[in-house]
């Protein structure tokens, strides 16, 4: 008994000593600045100053009453993410059924797809930048048809869909590698099992293959959620927020109200908000999907 204790407390032992590097790594990177950051929300602090002064609730009180470029930016946020967390994971979840089934040259051309995703999202911003103000309406004027040259970029509608197609076509990739390995964890015979029973394709599609993917859908709609809220990196690049304040998203408008006008308390308050937003949409979709998960 002795022995097994011993041997209990060793093992206990080599286990916290494995986890103290990651967990003050944690710590240190994320935890304790989080933490600042929420007391620094409390505080008017331009980021110079040594000492920040307390002002108790007065940032979250303009940001909720006096600032209409939050709203603006909110309002943006949400609706490219509804948009583009639906349209991202129907594309990657039709380009994963197609690429699952037997056709030549489905490694290659998942590669194709995923590689948007490991390049950098300012390059991809710039080079995006480059297509749509003088690739696509120089080859319109090329092949000499001028009703579809576009203002991509200076008008409003247009950047809020260029933004959105951009960011799409990154992060496809992504999601299709999930659901490629979501579909190839069902039983093939269950598959077969329905065939038998005389199912056609979409019935397998609607009643089979998306139930028993359901744990990849509820990872996919995860991230697709939180990066979609968080996006910034593509619109700095691509449109900077403009024109005036049509493709300014939350985390934009932060680093505007930290970096440019220097606001550094202000920003940290609407970054706790970001926060909490994120928070919040996470855990009723992750615990909306995961009750619609089935077990084979």
């Amino acid at each position: 008994m002795t022995h097994l204790k011993k041997k209990d407390l060793n093992t206990l032992g080599i286990f916290v000593l494995f986890i103290i590097p990651a967990l003050g790594a944690i710590l240190l990177s994320v935890e304790i600045p989080f933490m600042m950051s929420v007391i620094y929300s409390f505080t008017k602090w331009n980021g110079i100053d040594r000492i920040p002064v307390f002002i108790a609730l007065e940032n979250y009180r303009e940001l909720f009453t006096d600032d209409p470029d939050m709203m603006y930016a909110l309002v943006f946020t949400l609706e490219q993410t509804v948009l583009r967390v639906i349209l991202t994971n129907i594309i990657a979840l039709l380009l994963a059924v197609f690429l699952d089934g037997e056709i030549r040259g489905k490694n290659v051309l998942r590669a194709a797809f995923y590689v948007p995703n490991i390049i950098s999202l300012i390059v991809i911003g710039y080079i995006w930048f480059f297509v749509f103000s003088r690739g696509f309406n120089s080859f319109y004027q090329y092949v000499q048809f001028p009703p579809l040259m576009l203002s991509w970029l200076g008008d409003a509608k247009m950047a809020f869909f260029s933004v959105l197609i951009v960011s799409i076509w990154q992060s496809i990739g992504f999601y299709m590698v999930i659901y490629i390995a979501g579909l190839q964890v069902i039983p093939r015979d269950v598959i077969e099992a329905a065939m038998i029973d005389g199912a056609g394709g979409i019935a397998r599609f609607f009643r089979i293959t998306i139930p028993l993917i359901m744990p990849s859908i509820t990872v996919a709609v995860f991230h697709s959620v939180s990066n979609s809220l968080k996006s910034f990196d593509v619109i700095f690049s691509l449109t900077n927020g403009g024109p005036g304040h049509s493709t300014t998203s939350i985390a934009l408008d932060i680093y505007r109200t930290a970096f440019v006008t220097s606001r550094f308390g202000y920003g940290t308050a609407k970054s706790v908000v970001l926060f909490l937003l994120i928070l919040l949409f996470t855990f009723f979709q992750v615990k909306f999907f995961k009750a619609r998960e089935v077990e084979v």
